[in-house]
């Protein structure tokens, strides 16, 4: 029996109007100075479009030529609403969002649930953003592909770099980190930390970035590890906060895209 996971940020997060959330999206990508990279994966922010949207933009403009070369997107964020251990996959089987269906990799989520730090847990799903702000860039940026949406609570990087290595290999898969950087400080404090985090992204070095620096600090770790034993490398492509977006710079929260190849 199929199963849809709808939309619950819609609205809140971003346009629920297809047509306004279209050309939201594809003016913030229009405007986004990035160039082309044969990428295999990329971090981006997941908070309101209007505080995030235009950073993770950068992220998406750096794949637009992949266009047609992804077929699988492995989506990886954090647990904000259900406390929980390990990895969480859903069992549904489309996961919606204003500008039509997108369809779960039945055979991969099956793959991953042999690992004890995997299970199905669909109350894990059904109200996180940090997976759900991603798609519509993803439709939009993209054109024929699977999705593997991936919640992490509580879980040691290790955990998180054995899923990712079981799906790497697979030429036509893409792996996307969700995570925002610092959270609640005033605007130079925030500049200051998200900088260093920027700076240990973009070596590769997981060792320095707590949850005070990521939100999504535990699949960003086990991210980096992956990506330090293959071998890529990390551009970043953006680094701001909400005070630069919103204007609002009293109280911030970082965001940052990367890209790495």
């Amino acid at each position: 029996m199929s199963s849809i996971r709808p939309a619950a940020v819609a609205g809140l997060f971003y346009p629920d109007d297809p047509r306004q959330l279209k050309d939201m999206v594809m003016q913030m990508i229009n405007k986004a100075q990035t160039q082309d990279f044969d990428a295999k994966a990329i971090i981006a922010p997941h908070a309101g479009y209007i505080y995030s949207g235009p950073i993770a933009a950068s992220a998406y403009k750096a794949i637009e030529n992949k266009r047609k070369q992804i077929k699988r997107v492995v989506l990886i964020g954090p647990s904000h609403r259900v406390a929980f251990s390990g990895i969480a996959v859903s069992s549904a089987s489309e996961f919606a969002t204003p500008l039509g269906n997108i369809t779960l990799d039945s055979k991969a989520v099956a793959q991953l649930i042999q690992f004890p730090q995997v299970q199905t847990l669909d109350r894990a799903h059904e109200q996180e953003h940090s997976l759900e702000v991603h798609l519509p860039f993803l439709q939009l940026i993209l054109d024929d592909f699977k999705l593997v949406p991936l919640v992490v609570g509580d879980t040691q990087a290790h955990e998180v770099a054995e899923v990712i290595n079981a799906l790497w290999d697979d030429e036509a898969t893409f792996i996307i980190i969700s995570s925002d950087l610092s959270h609640y400080h005033d605007y130079a404090t925030a500049q200051r930390i998200d900088k260093q985090t920027s700076n240990a992204i973009a070596t590769l070095n997981p060792d320095p970035i707590g949850f005070e620096q990521a939100c999504g600090r535990n699949p960003l770790n086990g991210f980096l590890q992956v990506a330090k034993e293959k071998g890529l490398k990390a551009e970043i492509l953006d680094q701001r906060n909400s005070g630069d977006t919103s204007g609002d710079k009293s109280r911030v929260v970082g965001y940052g895209a990367y890209v790495f190849h």
